[in-house]
């Protein structure tokens, strides 16, 4: 049942390519001094009800899948026919296996993990900067220390693996392939947790950090488990204001669990039996290299998540911290947890050949998305640098410029391009022997689809004219010549 209260939606994903434009609010105050709401229209994922009942089991579900039944004996051990022939007796089984599969030591590993992120983030060095105009005009400030965070936990871990000080390892890379199932569970658990202290805690007024708390719009509908799920407050911080919990979780503690699991994944196939060269295929290094290099990015650039819908418009809810926590780095190591079961080394031209068109691949796509981004990036920083003195800009009625050259005169969103041929070269290594790695494109595909249609809703109603101008500069949305 979709209802007329939201028109804007978050992303499933921990990791989204950054708009073009800063998002469009609205805020009208009440009664509560102490709480700031602004609304939008319509529901969003067939809200309020159906949609989010989906959503919050299903794809808790679909993780746990992944997880558990794709191993080293088959992508998955079950197949298609087994799912239909008799769907309770699947779903039954499900519920069994997950619950087998819970470990509170596990569990515990894990919320000692979120912790020391959380530590991290407090006592690590990084410049601060203020976070676009909330609806009430303030800005917040935030830390970035995303990139010297994941150093430091990169680098215990590698360290933890190579060396013994304290006597027998135990927490090391092996132990994250070991528990990967309980380690899902885990994450999704935390997940849901997390969610339910976000929902109580966007009731508390009296925040003690400004004295005020700024609800998200469309997550105060009254239905309270489509807020749950979308997300009541916008900026929800702890500690005295220290800790952005939405901040925290979009860059932190998911995207570099999806790089440790990776290492993981590199580590058992250079211990495989029949490795005798001790080293990774180069499959795997494409793999580990590219996908890396786009977790240092997010992090290095991490200013860059400041000026996105995931920060000024959305709430933070189950939606986003679940797929912060627990789906972007069950989903998205995929690719290299399949490698890490055999071990192709380079043996003919033909594979030589593959190999040079999948790094032109991804190359290409990381030139596109990260070209794209900088420009953007360098344009809202100052519009009027000698960079673009012969760019065409379009002014708009709220007072600010749309760049409409470079890049942004290609396509619309040219970056979710880029960020999409990249996320098909990360799947291109695994061959084609099953389309279970190839989830991460599809599902990416219509996530970018769904959010360039949103963001065209709020530009539309933004700019007006000024936006029909740009439209008419840039014809294509996300792929030139194609969409």
């Amino acid at each position: 049942m979709a209802g007329k209260r939201r028109s804007s939606s978050a992303s499933l994903s921990g990791r989204v390519a950054s708009s073009k434009t800063s998002s469009s609010e609205t805020t009208t105050s009440t009664t509560n001094t102490n709480v700031t709401h602004h609304h939008e229209e319509e529901f969003e994922f067939g809200g309020p009800t159906l949609g989010p009942i989906g959503i919050i089991v299903g794809l808790p579900l679909l993780t746990f899948i992944f997880a558990y039944y794709c191993t080293s004996k088959g992508w998955p051990v079950f197949s298609v026919a087994d799912v239909t022939k008799d769907v309770p007796a699947f779903l039954n089984k499900l519920a069994k296996d997950a619950v087998s599969t819970w470990s509170l030591e596990v569990f515990l590993a894990y919320v000692a993990y979120f912790l020391f992120h959380v530590l991290l983030s407090l006592i690590v060095p990084g410049p601060v900067k203020l976070g676009a105009p909330l609806p009430d005009g303030s800005r917040l400030p935030y830390r970035l220390n995303g990139f010297r965070c994941l150093c430091i936990i990169v680098s215990i871990m590698v360290g933890v693996q190579i060396y013994e000080p304290f006597g027998p390892r135990r927490y090391t890379l092996e132990w994250i392939l070991a528990n990967y199932p309980k380690l899902a569970v885990a994450m999704t658990v935390f997940s849901f947790l997390l969610s339910f202290f976000l929902y109580g805690y966007s009731f508390v007024t009296g925040h003690p950090f400004n004295g005020k708390k700024i609800l998200a719009a469309g997550g105060h509908t009254g239905y309270p488990l489509y807020d749950y799920f979308i997300g009541r407050e916008l900026n929800p911080r702890v500690l005295y204001g220290q800790l952005d919990l939405k901040f925290f979780c979009e860059l932190r503690p998911g995207l570099c669990m999806w790089f440790l699991i990776n290492l993981a994944c590199a580590f058992k196939q250079m211990n495989l039996p029949n490795n005798n060269d001790g080293w990774v295929d180069p499959w795997m290094i494409i793999v580990i290299i590219f996908e890396g290099l786009y977790i240092v990015d997010s992090v290095w650039n991490e200013e860059a998540i400041l000026t996105t819908m995931d920060i000024t418009t959305d709430g933070f809810g189950f939606m986003l911290a679940f797929g912060d926590l627990a789906w972007v780095p069950v989903i998205y190591s995929l690719q290299a947890r399949y490698l890490a079961d055999s071990y192709s080394p380079i043996k003919t031209v033909k594979d030589a050949a593959v190999l040079l068109a999948i790094l032109a691949t991804s190359i290409l796509g990381m030139y596109i998305f990260r070209g794209a981004n900088s420009q953007k990036d360098a344009f809202k920083a100052n519009a009027n640098a000698p960079a673009f003195k012969d760019f065409k800009v379009i002014k708009t009625p709220t007072g600010s410029k749309l760049l409409a050259s470079g890049w942004w005169g290609v396509a619309r969103h040219i970056n979710y391009f880029g960020d999409w041929i990249m996320s098909v070269a990360w799947s291109l290594p695994t061959g084609f022997a099953t389309p279970i790695t190839y989830f991460y494109p599809f599902y990416f595909a219509v996530l970018l689809v769904h959010r360039d249609m949103r963001d065209e809703e709020k530009c539309a109603k933004k700019y007006g004219k000024a936006w029909d101008e740009y439209c008419k500069v840039a014809k294509w949305r996300i792929v030139p010549y194609v969409y």
